[in-house]
C-alpha cells in the first residue's frame, strides 16, 4: 500500500509511516515531487540496488573518459588525427 504525502503532513503525523510500504512525498505548494520515503524493512534492499546502480553509473563515467586519457597522456605522440582514426 502507497500514499503521497507532503513534507508537512509526513512531519504532523509520524505515525501514518508505518502503515505503507512507501511514501510518495510531494510540496504541495509547487506539486513537484521531491522524493520517497521507505521503512526500515526495506532499507537494506534499497541501498543495495543504489550501490549497485551508482557503481555501474559511476564504471561507465570512468570508462568514457578512459576513451581520452591516451591523449593527456601523450601515449598518442605525433600521430595525425587520420592515424589515429585508422587504430580505432
Amino acid at each position: 500500500m502507497t500514499t503521497r504525502m507532503s513534507v508537512r503532513d509526513l512531519t504532523r503525523s509520524g505515525s501514518t509511516l508505518f502503515d505503507y510500504d512507501y511514501i510518495d512525498i510531494e510540496d504541495k505548494k509547487a506539486n513537484e515531487y521531491k522524493g520517497v520515503f521507505i521503512p526500515r524493512q526495506f532499507a537494506d534492499e534499497v541501498k543495495a540496488f543504489l550501490n549497485t546502480k551508482l557503481s555501474q553509473e559511476r564504471k561507465a563515467n570512468v570508462d568514457a573518459m578512459m576513451k581520452f586519457s591516451g591523449i593527456l597522456n601523450g601515449e598518442t605522440g605525433d600521430s595525425s588525427i587520420q592515424t589515429l582514426k585508422a587504430l580505432k
